[in-house]
Order: C-alpha cells, then structure tokens, then sequence
C-alpha cells in the first residue's frame, strides 16, 4: 500500500465527497441490516399465531385471526419494501459521491502525469520508450482508478456492513454468531497467501503491456520502413510471440483470481449449513427462537457479496499498487532543465527580467557531454554573436552542429563554460521566456496530426490565418498548400505523413518565422528542398532575419546570405572561423565544400 500513500493528496482534495460516501454508505447499510429483523419478527409471528389459529378450528373467529395475520405480514412486507428503497437511494448517492471522486481523480492522476512528461528532460525520452510512456499515463491510470472507485467503495461496503450485521448477529446470540463466522480465519488466510501471488503477476502484465504498446507505436511509426523491407511477416510474428507473452501471463492471474469465487461460496455455504445445525440447538435449548435462525441465514448471505469480493478488492488494490509504483518512478524523476525560481539546489537565484532584450549571444569555452551516451559532443567551444548579426555553423555529419542549437534552447546544460544572452547565463533566464525568443527549426522535423494552417500557427497560436498564409509564401510553400485538397485545413496526418520531407521542412520555417522571435535558429532545414527553391527562401529569409541574431546550421554553404561570422566543427572544435572570404583564403575544410557544391551546382542537380 506504500506506493498507494501517495494518492492521499487527492483524498485530502476530494475528502467532502469521500466523507459523504462513508456516510452514505453507512446508512445505505443501516437500513438494509434491518430487512432481516423484520423478517425475523415476521416468521415469529406466524410461528406463534399458528397455535392460536388452529384453536379457534371450526369457528368462524378463525378467518379473523387468518385475516388479522395477513394485514400484519403485508405491514411487515411495506417495511421491508421502504428499507429496500431507502438502501437504494442512499447506495446511488454512494455512487455519486466516491465513484465520481475516483473519476476527478483518475482526471487529476493523468493530467499530472502528462504534464510531468512535459517538464523532463530530453535525455528522460532517450531512455524511456514511447509505449512505456503511453502505457503508464493511459493504462496504469486506469489501474488505479480501480482502486479509487470499485476497491473503496466495496471495501468501506464491507467492513460498514461486516460491523453492523455482526453487532446485530451478536445481540441475538454469542454462541451462534461464533460458529457462523467460524469459517472467516479460514477466508482471510486464502486472501493473504493469493493477494502476492496477485501482485507479483500483475506487476509482471503491466510490464508486458507496455512493451506491447510500444512494439505497436514503433512499427507503425515506423511502417514504411517495415513494408519497404517487406518485413511484415517479422513483425507480425515478433508481435504474436510478445502477445502470447502477455496472454501467458493474463491466464496466469486469471487461474489464482479464479480460486476466489469457489471458495467464498464454498465458505458462504458451509457458515449456512453451520447456522442452521447450532441454530436448531439453540432453539430446542429456547436460547432463541425460530425467525432467528432465519434472520441469521440472511445476516450470513447478506454477507456472500461483500466476502467474495475480497478476493476482487484485493486484485483490484494489489493491481493499482503495481500501476501506482510504475507511475510514481516517472513521477520521482524531477526535470534537470528548471527556470531560476523552481531549482531547488539554486535557490538564491533570481529570474532575469529583460527590459529591453537585445539577442546578443555568447559561448564562452563551453563544452558538452550527453548525459545518457557519455558522448562527447562539443569541446571548449568559444564564440560572440552580436544584436543582429548572422552566424553559419558548418561541418560534418556527427561534429557537433546540432547539439550547440539543443544548448541554446537548454534543452540540455552545458557540463563546461557557459552560454549567455544579452550578457546573462541563460541557466538564470526564465526557461519560457528564453525559447519564446528562440524560433527553433529543428533538424528532425516534426508535424501534428493537424490541419497545415494550425501546424504554422502552433508557433503563435493567436496569429490570424492572413499571417499564417504570409509566412507560408516566406517559406516557399504557400502554392502547394493551396493546392492540397482543403487548403490550409488539410490534415496533413501523424508526424506530417502526407507531406514530402522538404514540405515538412517549409512549413516548420513558416511556424518559427510566425513567432517573430529576437533570434532565429535554423538547423539544416533546407537539406530536402531543391536549388530553386532554396534560393526563393533565402530570399525572403534574408529580409525576416535582416534585424534579428540568426544562427544557421547546415552543411551546406549558403552565397545568398551574408554572414557576420561563419565557423567551421570538426570532432567538437572549431577548426577554421572567420567571414566568408577569409575563409575561402584558408583554403581548409570550408574552401573544399564551397568548390565542391559549386561543381554540384554548375551540373545542375536539382532535388536533393
């Protein structure tokens, strides 16, 4: 139950409605505890009236004796039909209170959980699989909503019921009520020993079915690849063996949850035929009467449902406890890129609020390791860009381009020296403020599963549809959006489907370019488009950055666009900086690619 603890928060949150089912739930009990009184009363009634109406055999008093005794079970029926009614009211306001309170909280459990996602790191997501992560917030939540509602509910049931029916059991007959529960010891062994059987499988299955999801999110993700490789099969068969994987061990819980049900009736049924032996001593000793043994047969069925469920309740919470745990390891895990005023090992430091922000940026001797490769990536890396200048970044495939572009947006922090903009280390910027600056198009492009005109506005989502056609045209894509089959509200399918990777590409220049950011980071996002219409978009992108701090990345060497300063990585260094002309002196690394595509260009390749 330990890992349960900490929903206790949300039970603080809810407790008025909580309160309000325990109270609930008691009265619904209540009432229903004095059905069997009644009936007792009754079957007493007409034990000892039947002696009287036999006396009065031949006279015509004994049809008015006959004809009283039914007027008084119909009364006692009337009573017992208002109990019913009452325990039915009162059990539907049990299920407006703590259902609905597991329904808030099931809300509340994964809105926390997904927004918890949103806050970790990037190396958290290279670790951790997408099934894994779809599976903990979908359904292990569920898991545990199951002990929210159904496991409460019916466990507060029990033991409201368990107390009421045993004080009332108790007030007829000690003996009798001794022998009648005899066999519950018996019970709660059963569910001791079977309850870790529970929990060990269920944890077991919950593993099994995140593994599943993300079996099933790679291969769709990634299915042109599978088809391409005509690797169906394969994968149909890797899924099969991992499915059988999953229903093993399924069959397995479901055989030890199986043993439950038997065995409380087995137990139910061997406390009814005790009730009635002692009860018949009881009665030849005049201890109790008749309708008591009656009532006790009620107390003791009464008494079926609440029991067997037990063993349900008990899956239930066990089952919520291995969800819970998985939850709370992601939960525990606590975002390494913070603002200022949520570090909590930096708690000295105050958000940097700037007044009239410049965009001048510097690295000073900065170097990075991936925390989750131990790779080295970039090695004392020095430079000054200052308000408004433009920088290109150039070099090899693997030296280090991209990762100064995720240092920048803080995607990580730096593990030597450190970067600031407008003279501030930007681990003391407000985290928000600072990428709301940045318009970041990344290498890896990525598109929603959304229409094209709300894809470009994802970048200012107050921006009017004129704008989001504006930039569209900067981006040289405007044409061929018009030409899909509803425009701008073409729903360009999961992670851009639809679109062709320079369109992709077009269409995420056109969302940065919308937030009118200080500073423009573009990272080789022109690798898929061709010469045409790359130099369309370094035309208008030379008017959209003209007054703002840019910094391209990319292999290529753009002519149309003048740079203040252009560096060439090798290996994480910096081999070669300068403009464009003192580079192509130097006669390095930098001259041998620009005569390289020059050749490329002259020969006319178009499409790349």
């Amino acid at each position: 139950m330990q890992h349960l603890f900490y929903l206790n928060k949300y039970f603080f949150k809810y407790r008025k409605r909580l309160l309000l089912g325990i109270l609930f739930i008691f009265i619904s009990n209540y009432f229903q505890s004095l059905q069997p009184q009644m009936i007792r009363q009754a079957l007493d009634l007409v034990v000892d009236n039947i002696t009287l109406y036999h006396t009065f055999d031949g006279f015509k008093l004994q049809s008015e004796v006959y004809s009283q005794l039914g007027r008084t079970l119909l009364y006692f029926g009337i009573i017992v039909l208002v109990l019913a009614l009452l325990m039915g009211g009162f059990l539907f306001l049990v299920r407006q209170t703590i259902i609905v309170m597991s329904r808030l909280i099931e809300y509340d459990l994964r809105k926390e959980v997904f927004q918890h996602y949103e806050e970790l790191h990037l190396a958290f997501y290279k670790k951790n699989a997408t099934g894994d992560l779809m599976a903990r917030v979908m359904e292990d939540v569920s898991k545990v909503r199951m002990y929210l509602g159904p496991a409460i509910l019916y466990g507060l049931n029990l033991a409201s019921l368990f107390t009421l029916v045993i004080i009332s059991m108790l007030r007829v007959n000690v003996t009798l009520t001794l022998w009648s529960l005899l066999p519950l010891p018996i019970l709660s062994v059963s569910i001791y020993y079977v309850s870790s059987l529970i929990s060990k499988n269920s944890t077991k299955i919950q593993q099994q079915l995140s593994k599943l999801t993300s079996i099933s999110q790679e291969v769709f993700s990634g299915i042109r690849v599978v088809k391409s490789y005509t690797q169906e099969k394969p994968m149909g068969h890797f899924f099969q063996e991992e499915s059988q994987a999953y229903m093993d061990k399924s069959l397995k819980l479901a055989r030890v949850d199986s043993l439950f049900q038997p065995t409380m009736l087995v137990l139910i049924g061997l406390s009814t035929i005790i009730t009635v032996y002692v009860g018949g001593l009881q009665v030849a000793k005049g201890a109790i009467t008749t309708g008591n043994i009656a009532e006790f047969i009620i107390y003791v069925n009464m008494l079926t449902w609440p029991v067997t469920s037990l063993g349900w309740i008990s899956s239930l919470i066990q089952q919520a406890a291995a969800s819970q745990k998985r939850i709370n390891e992601f939960l525990s895990i606590k975002p390494e890129i913070l603002s200022p005023k949520l570090a909590v090992d930096n708690a000295q430091s105050t958000q940097s609020e700037i007044r009239n922000p410049k965009s001048e940026i510097v690295f000073d001797a900065v170097s990075f390791t991936y925390p989750d490769t131990g790779i080295v990536a970039l090695r004392n890396i020095s430079f000054e860009l200052l308000p408004g200048q433009k920088m290109a970044i150039i070099g090899r495939t693997g030296c280090g381009k991209s990762t100064i572009a995720d240092l920048l947006v803080r995607l990580y922090d730096v593990s030597e020296g450190k970067i600031t903009v407008d003279g501030v280390d930007i681990r003391q910027h407000d985290l928000n403020q600072l990428r709301q600056r940045i318009g970041y198009v990344p290498q890896d492009v990525f598109l929603f599963s959304d229409s094209v005109s709300n894809n470009v506005r994802f970048g200012r989502p107050d921006a009017s549809q004129a704008e989001v056609e504006t930039y569209t045209r900067h981006a040289a894509i405007y044409n061929e959006i018009a030409e899909l089959p509803e425009g701008f509200e073409t729903v360009v399918g999961e992670r851009g489907v639809t679109l062709s990777g320079g369109q992709k590409q077009r269409v995420s220049i056109a969302r940065a370019l919308l937030k009118k950011p200080d500073i423009v980071l573009l990272d080789d996002c022109l690798s898929a488009v061709d010469t045409n219409t790359e130099k369309r978009i370094l035309g208008y992108l030379g008017g959209d950055i003209a007054d703002k701090t840019a910094i391209i990345i990319t292999h290529r060497i753009y002519s149309l666009l003048e740079f203040d300063k252009i560096i060439v990585l090798d290996d994480g260094r910096i081999v070669e900086e300068g403009t464009h002309t003192e580079l192509l002196q130097n006669k390095g690394y930098y001259f041998e690619q620009y005569e390289k595509q020059r050749m490329e260009d002259s020969n006319g390749n178009g499409e790349r």
